[in-house]
């Protein structure tokens, strides 16, 4: 019996999301006295997934696409090989195409965007969001395999001591057929510079507000400020004034940062269902009655203008104290 971890790397680099799942199979594995193996493809450094909560590393080289049926196939047979009972995703766009066939395969219970620890007391019961992140419901899983995605930024980050011992985790190549690849990738183009949205600690996002792309050099300051990353409002995305990826919303990318910050966005039903898990939520609009200040946890009524000058002033003094 083990905890199975699939994780997703960017060349040398692991995501924070991945390094946040290791860190949920390795509480899980603890509370259940039992391992945690995680699996990875491609170019990874699996070496360095050994020291960041793993036992046990198993990577397959020659699964370099983002090939959904071929990672099925992997994730399924080192999951049965290694008797796994539980197995971890994240709830990102990889994770959401081959957690569900996993599970279909394994014939184990899931649940998608797992938001805490499992509750073991009573059973295996996980909570997650739902309607939108309006509510939340505890689902609990009596397959003996159960397949869980984590949303990201729902646990800290545990960077492990290494379980595997003094020399890391054990690594393992992926030997098994996995058949050919239906899915060929040509190129991969980064969608921009800087950090990526679901990543950020700290989101500087804006809306209609600003009136024009040309005003965004503000918003752009104070992210940079912050350490954080800029995103917008669907309208905004839709009229061209800043790129689609960093639409954030029910439509865009859902994001769950510690900190989010909203200028000049009224705050719509669909735009709220992608932000409103964060942690903090600030709102700037001069229209005291905007539906974003309902879900606020700080609001300053006055022109975004005004304000935004005022904030990366306060930025610049707080940066040069520290």
């Amino acid at each position: 019996m083990s905890v199975l971890v699939f994780i997703e790397t960017r060349g040398a680099k692991v995501a924070k999301a991945a390094l946040e799942a290791l860190t949920y199979g390795r509480k899980v594995a603890d509370a259940s006295g039992t391992t945690v193996t995680a699996v990875t493809f491609g170019d990874a450094p699996a070496d360095r997934l050994g020291a960041l909560n793993a036992n046990k590393v198993v990577v397959a080289r020659a699964a370099k696409t983002d090939d959904g049926q071929q990672l099925t196939k992997f994730v399924s047979a080192v999951a049965q090989a290694e008797g796994a009972q539980v197995i971890v995703f994240t709830q990102d766009n990889l994770g959401k195409a081959v957690a569900p066939r996993v599970a279909a395969r394994l014939k184990a219970g899931q649940v998608a965007g797992a938001i805490t620890l499992p509750d073991t007391a009573n059973g295996f019961r996980v909570k997650r969001n739902v309607f939108s992140g309006k509510a939340q419901a505890w689902v609990e899983i009596k397959t003996p395999i159960k397949v869980i995605s984590m949303m990201a930024n729902s646990i800290p980050i545990d960077p492990g001591s290494s379980p595997g011992g003094a020399g890391g985790a054990t690594v393992e190549e992926f030997s098994g057929d996995l058949g050919a690849a239906r899915i060929t990738v040509k190129e991969t183009r980064a969608a921009g510079a800087g950090i990526p949205l679901p990543e950020a600690e700290i989101v500087v996002s804006a809306g209609r507000g600003m009136k024009g792309p040309e005003n965004w050099a503000g918003v752009e300051e104070l992210a940079s400020l912050l350490g954080g990353a800029t995103a917008c409002s669907r309208p905004v995305a839709d009229m061209h004034w800043r790129p689609h990826h960093e639409h954030v919303g029910q439509t865009g990318v859902a994001i769950r940062p510690n900190c989010y910050i909203a200028i000049g966005i009224s705050g719509a039903i669909q735009h709220l269902a992608g932000v409103n898990q964060s942690k903090v939520i600030a709102v700037i609009n001069k229209d005291p009655e905007a539906p974003f200040f309902k879900a606020a946890d700080y609001g300053i009524v006055g022109d975004a203008f005004e304000v935004l000058p005022k904030l990366i002033e306060a930025a610049k003094k707080l940066k040069a104290e520290h």
